[in-house]
């Protein structure tokens, strides 16, 4: 039995300090956190694995976009991941569980949030559970989530959650907000407490094609003592 923490990272778009996107991610890994250390007896009957952590359950870590905006853009332009940008995505290696949260902006979670996952490998993800939540000025947003995040995170082939989240201002003062996030953690701590992203990764990772760089693949590193990586840094090919 693996008794050690889930680690939940939680991955914020927000471009202030604080903002709404943060705010409701950390509701969510706070509602996760408390829902994780519940006592058996506690939990719907047959809710909770074999398998399932004991108190102090779930440890979580926070990646703000903004913190690195400048590290992603260069990933976008020169495929030269940075130690900021190389740290995030070993984080987002070794999590259990993801809250992903992203404001709207033209109808859209924010460029800022979609580079980010962009300029990660494709496999990184595999089958790990992820909660998708959206802020916006106005609830004609509402469906971002799950109409614009979605289909990016099927393709990452991550297990999203059933509930998705959204919050504009008139949502804050909602109780319903404080359900659907109740049943989100609730959904992402029975996600990781299933073991199937691990199961995927000790059993199965032979079986998926890995892209460069990843965590099962046979390079990690860029060579950058070369003319054309030289180049591509700005620097001369003599």
């Amino acid at each position: 039995m693996n008794t050690e923490p889930f680690k939940l990272v939680v991955v914020s778009a927000g471009t202030s300090d604080p903002s709404s996107t943060r705010l409701l991610a950390d509701r969510v890994a706070e509602r996760a956190v408390a829902l994780a250390a519940r006592p058996q007896n506690a939990r719907p009957q047959n809710a909770r694995p074999q398998n399932a952590r004991p108190q102090d359950a779930v440890t979580v870590s926070v990646i703000e976009l903004r913190e690195i905006a400048a590290d992603i853009s260069t990933a976008l332009v020169s495929q030269l991941i940075t130690p900021k940008l190389r740290q995030a995505i070993t984080t987002l290696g070794e999590a259990d569980g993801i809250i992903a949260a992203a404001p709207v902006y033209k109808a859209g979670p924010s460029g800022l949030f979609t580079s980010f996952f962009g300029v990660l490998d494709n496999d990184l993800l595999i089958a790990k559970p992820v909660v998708l939540a959206a802020t916006a000025g106005t609830a004609r947003h509402a469906l971002v989530a799950d109409e614009a995040m979605r289909p990016m995170f099927a393709y990452l082939r991550t297990l999203t959650a059933p509930t998705s989240l959204f919050a504009a201002p008139e949502d804050w003062s909602d109780p319903a907000l404080a359900t659907r996030i109740d049943r989100a953690a609730f959904e992402l701590v029975l996600l990781m407490e299933s073991g199937f992203a691990r199961a995927i990764k000790d059993e199965s990772w032979s079986s998926y094609q890995h892209e460069y760089g990843s965590a099962g693949g046979a390079q990690t590193e860029i060579d950058l003592d070369t003319d054309l990586m030289r180049l591509a840094t700005g620097g001369s090919a003599g």
